[in-house]
């Protein structure tokens, strides 16, 4: 690709697409070669915005992930990415090649993937990740999913209630069933298969252990233990509300990684968390009371996937999903 070549495929993705397939396979001469190794290692690096972490991702060492950016940005002609020793950031040419070429890396991606799956059906191995308590219409999808495609491996595995996303930027899980919402744009919501309502775990002794519910005001009387991060801010808001709907401040108690340090701090009396009923009824302990709370959103729950890595298996896994839900 010219650099002449690139301001008409930053402002139209199929010209840019046919572009990059240009660059990918036609060896007239004249026409630049693309490498898709570039094109990956750059999208990786607009995303993580960090050497070290990029090369993790693409399980190759910081200088190659140097390397393979020097190399596009010499076949782009003009720097994509400023480094300094304090902060890496794309440029705002940069900025304009990442969103033309996300989609078409998508759809390739999704081909090449798609091409693979016809050839082999639905086989290999699905790794599905989970948070908390793998829900009754998880399992009964897992023994749908399994019936339909005997050649395809089921895996289930946790992943830290603080870090619902990590393991599917990270290719550890395939999809993962989170709770909504979910607001990134490189992945993909599937539809909901759970809704329930939301509970307090409180101490077997706090004041409000013995009641049959509680409105979301009471929350107020609480303090509610959070989720530590990288789970995004508005993730955690969702999980653990800094006011009740009527504007009364909750307090802010601990911050968790996973259930069961929160569960332990609520049976040691520092604090109240919020729990989907189906989780709350798995994890029973003599030391705590769940009780339901009214005012509050339900807990939703839904399969979520990476845009760029959506397989036959995720299809036929969230389809399942979708015919074992209530």
């Amino acid at each position: 690709m010219r650099p002449s070549q690139l301001p008409r495929a930053l402002g139209n993705n199929d010209e840019f697409w046919m572009l990059v397939l240009a660059g990918l396979i036609d060896g007239r001469p004249g026409v630049d070669r693309l490498e898709i190794r570039e094109l990956e290692c750059f999208l990786a690096l607009a995303e993580e915005l960090h050497f070290g972490r990029a090369a993790e991702r693409l399980h190759v060492s910081q200088g190659r992930v140097s390397q393979l950016l020097r190399a596009l940005e010499r076949r782009i002609g003009a720097t994509l990415v400023e480094r300094t020793s304090r902060r890496v950031r794309l440029t705002p040419l940069g900025q304009r090649f990442v969103t033309g070429l996300r989609p078409a890396y998508d759809v390739l991606a999704g081909t090449v993937e798609d091409a693979r799956s016809a050839a082999r059906g639905v086989e290999g191995t699905l790794r599905i990740g989970f948070q908390g308590s793998v829900h009754d219409e998880i399992t009964s999808a897992i023994a749908l999913f399994q019936q339909r495609h005997p050649g395809c491996t089921t895996e289930v595995i946790e992943i830290p209630l603080a870090d619902p996303f990590s393991a599917l930027r990270g290719h550890e899980v395939d999809l993962a069933m989170l709770v909504h919402p979910v607001a990134e744009p490189d992945l993909v919501a599937g539809p909901v298969f759970s809704r329930s309502q939301q509970t307090l775990a409180v101490p077997a002794g706090h004041p409000l252990a013995g009641r049959g519910a509680l409105s979301a005001e009471d929350l107020a009387e609480c303090t509610l233990i959070g989720l530590a991060g990288p789970a995004p801010e508005y993730w955690r808001r969702a999980t653990a509300p800094e006011t009740t709907p009527g504007g009364l401040d909750v307090a802010r108690g601990p911050r968790v990684c996973t259930l069961q340090e929160g569960l332990t701090l609520v049976a040691a009396g520092r604090g109240a968390m919020l729990l989907c009923q189906p989780t709350s009824a798995y994890h029973h302990r003599s030391t705590i009371r769940y009780v339901p709370v009214t005012g509050l959103p339900d807990s939703v729950l839904g399969p979520v996937w990476h845009r760029g890595h959506e397989t036959a298996r995720v299809r036929a896994f969230a389809q399942a999903l979708a015919e074992t839900a209530p």
